[in-house]
């Protein structure tokens, strides 16, 4: 009888062991998670399953959050489809080929010559909109007009230069190409395929949504986005997004001179495997690949997060106990 219960509960702790096991990253994540006041909500999938869905504060899972500047890893991802609808004919398009109907009377020449690479990789060349310069820049009758309008500091093809005026000039130029407002492109495009909603968000004077700030996703369809980033852009047996694109998206293109890390077309790109949209207050969309994760942050927009405070938390974050819960 001893003999017969001393196995009995062998087998229990034997089966009971893997789920201990599992619970303990989620608990670890938990745990770190819980003091971090900025922070609105985590989710990770892992594989088909969210392995982890909480929001200690903020909104909540289901409502609508402003993303900030994760728009451009969107808008990269409409100009992928762009490529491979034949709308845009590469990354090496030139604007004034593209839309030269953008392109102001008061730009350098070389303007016309910056590719649509030189502006999904942030190395357009031009002075930055972003930074001390955004207040202005917003102001302006003309925000594509003063963006491209600013001096060359750099090469076009060059340097990183984040400016949220690169990106809307990559949006506004996607509207020309396309013939559709970016919000379209991006319900079609993305928001169809992948069953989320997207709705209307801040425009320019001349009406172009702004590429590259203030658009707003749920939580839920952040981690559908960064599941299609994992995937090679395919979501559910469809190919959304081009793998070639996705690819040719997640190679390192410049480097951050802020935070360190490596920039594709649209992407951060991190040293541990991640990448990466990151929006201001700590909004992020981030795969990795090799892991078979996705992860979807949303934090405080109204608050800074700098590559050496809050962002690197963030960053902690994801190389530490979300990492963990790969195994």
């Amino acid at each position: 009888m001893i003999e017969r219960r001393t196995l009995l509960l062998s087998a229990s702790a034997a089966l009971a062991t893997p789920s201990i096991l599992r619970a303990q990253p989620a608990d670890a994540l938990r745990s770190a998670i819980a003091p971090m006041s900025q922070l609105h909500s985590v989710s990770v999938r892992r594989g088909g399953e969210t392995i982890f869905a909480e929001a200690p504060r903020g909104p909540g899972l289901d409502r609508l959050a402003n993303i900030k500047s994760c728009s451009k890893s969107i808008v990269a991802l409409l100009l992928g489809a762009a490529i491979d609808r034949g709308d845009v004919s590469g990354v090496e398009a030139r604007l004034g080929d593209v839309a030269p109907q953008l392109v102001p009377a008061s730009a350098a020449p070389a303007v016309a010559g910056i590719t649509m690479e030189d502006l999904v990789s942030l190395r357009a060349g031009l002075e930055r909109t972003s930074g001390g310069n955004y207040g202005a820049w917003v102001s302006s009758s003309n925000w594509v007009a003063d963006a491209l309008s600013r001096p060359l500091v750099a090469e076009p093809g060059g340097r990183m230069l984040y400016s949220t005026g690169s990106t809307h000039v990559l949006g506004a130029a996607l509207s020309v190409a396309t013939g559709q407002s970016l919000l379209t492109q991006a319900r079609d495009r993305l928001g169809a395929p992948l069953d989320i909603e997207i709705p209307p968000w801040t425009r320019d004077p001349q009406g172009n949504y702004l590429g590259g700030n203030e658009m707003a996703l749920r939580p839920t369809a952040m981690l559908k986005v960064a599941t299609l980033l994992r995937d090679r852009g395919r979501f559910e047996g469809e190919q959304v997004i081009s793998q070639s694109w996705i690819e040719a998206s997640t190679t390192p293109r410049a480097r951050s001179p802020y935070s360190g890390l490596s920039y594709g077309y649209g992407w951060f790109l991190s040293p541990s495997g991640y990448a990466l949209g990151r929006g201001y207050g700590g909004q992020i969309i981030a795969a990795h690949r090799e892991a078979d994760l996705a992860v979807a942050i949303t934090s405080d927009p109204n608050l800074p997060a700098r590559s050496q405070g809050y962002f690197g938390q963030l960053m902690d974050l994801l190389d530490g106990p979300i990492l963990a819960m790969a195994a």
